[in-house]
């Protein structure tokens, strides 16, 4: 079993959780702010059988995709007068996944625990 923890972009989380739950995949959505620029991201959790993992990250690439937006150099903001010298074009997008062993998931229910454990190789 696998546990993937997927950051990306707050703008691809909804697509992404959408398209992940429509193939069957269950996931956790933290909402973080990180990085060089200081966006918003998502960091979504789940837990996995090892045969599965090559779908989500094919379902994470296609959402997750690298765009070019315009950004304010911040370092020259207050003194621009709105002119090109303070604007410069940024990648984004994209996302990062961790890939980590998983021994075992327990999945608290009202009336019962569900356990499920690696099974051996």
């Amino acid at each position: 079993m696998k546990f993937v923890i997927t950051i990306v972009q707050a703008y691809d989380c909804d697509r992404l959780l959408r398209a992940l739950t429509g193939a069957g995949f269950g996931a956790t959505k933290i909402s973080s702010v990180g990085g060089f620029l200081r966006m918003a991201n998502c960091t979504t959790m789940m837990g996995m059988e090892d045969e599965q993992l090559p779908e989500a990250i094919r379902i994470i690439e296609s959402v997750a995709k690298r765009r070019v937006e315009v950004k304010m150099d911040t370092s020259e903001a207050e003194y621009s007068e709105w002119v090109s010298a303070g604007f410069h074009e940024v990648q984004i997008g994209g996302g990062i996944v961790f890939v980590l062993p998983l021994q075992e998931i327990y999945r608290i229910h009202p009336d019962y625990i569900e356990r499920k454990t690696k099974t051996p190789a």
